[in-house]
């Protein structure tokens, strides 16, 4: 998968060395979301893949997710669905925990939201080990959706977040 126009988004990607641990190079999309050919170039590059998929709902990973999926929402003509932290949607919700490699989070969708057979895009800014990813495709699985496909604008690949998503489809617009 590739952003539109040849636009290098890479080179727009500011990289903090040791953040927020020492050792970690901290891929930062601010300066990307910040730039309107940046912007742009990402959001057609992730809306790509769906285009002709049939997708019922763009689901969107709190919080970077939430711009970029709404984005392609949008841009898809399709309705959007947030995925956020225990405790932030205030309707009846289904949840699901996972381990994260410092600790256990939980993350929780509107069980009334994708209904059976409902085919759905999950969107977020990064995958590095796919904790978040597995458990927010889960949550899809869980209501008998189905996950087209999960992408992302960046792929950590030494993370291998891939294999933790279980054979799911993947698509990345750059990797690191």
């Amino acid at each position: 998968m590739q952003a539109n126009n040849g636009v290098d988004i890479k080179s727009m990607i500011r990289t903090i060395p040791d953040y927020p641990n020492p050792g970690i190079m901290f891929r930062d999309i601010t300066t990307l979301l910040a730039d309107p050919v940046g912007l742009r170039a990402s959001i057609d590059g992730l809306v790509w893949p769906f285009l002709s998929a049939g997708i019922h709902h763009v689901v969107g990973v709190e919080a970077r997710g939430f711009i970029l999926g709404g984005a392609v929402a949008h841009e898809l003509g399709r309705g959007f669905v947030p995925i956020r932290k225990k405790g932030k949607l205030p309707w009846t919700t289904i949840g699901l925990e996972y381990s994260l490699e410092y600790g256990v989070d939980m993350i929780e969708m509107h069980a009334d939201a994708i209904e059976p057979g409902q085919s759905c895009a999950v969107i977020d800014d990064l995958i590095a080990t796919g904790g978040t990813a597995a458990a927010t495709a889960e949550l899809v699985e869980m209501q008998r959706g189905r996950v087209a496909c999960l992408a992302f604008v960046i792929e950590l690949t030494a993370l291998d977040g891939a294999r933790r998503i279980g054979g799911r489809p993947l698509e990345s617009l750059i990797r690191y």
